[in-house]
């Protein structure tokens, strides 16, 4: 079974750091481009962050200069390193991947992890 697997959420206080962590477990050739979006209550999923195979990089407006997106393709694992938290970073993180399987792609979502940010 594939599936991504959330890490690294938690409370912080505003200024603070946090590093969020998505492995890729199951029976997978290997990952195209792999993201972050986060929703918070009331609002809609957005994309804060993305990562080609070939590690280019995309950042949503809101995060540039903050936050930072890496992967570990031997890991099947990709990270948000995020400083200079604020309280409306505040939100359900989701980690998101297009998986090369044995039928072709999936695209998959793990299962959410909580980042509070406390002024």
């Amino acid at each position: 079974q594939v599936q991504l697997v959330e890490s690294g959420g938690g409370l912080v206080q505003a200024g603070g750091s946090l590093r969020l962590s998505c492995a890729a477990s199951g029976t997978i050739f290997s990952i195209n481009a792999m993201a972050w979006y986060r929703q918070a209550p009331g609002k809609q999923r957005e994309l804060v962050a993305a990562i080609t195979s070939g590690g280019s990089t995309n950042y949503a407006d809101s995060v540039k200069g903050r936050f930072t997106i890496s992967r570990d393709n031997a890991k099947n694992t990709v990270y948000l390193q995020m400083n200079s938290l604020k309280p409306e970073d505040t939100a359900v993180y989701y980690c998101n991947a297009d998986l090369r399987v044995g039928v072709g792609i999936m695209n998959s979502w793990g299962q959410g992890t909580q980042v509070t940010v406390s002024s």
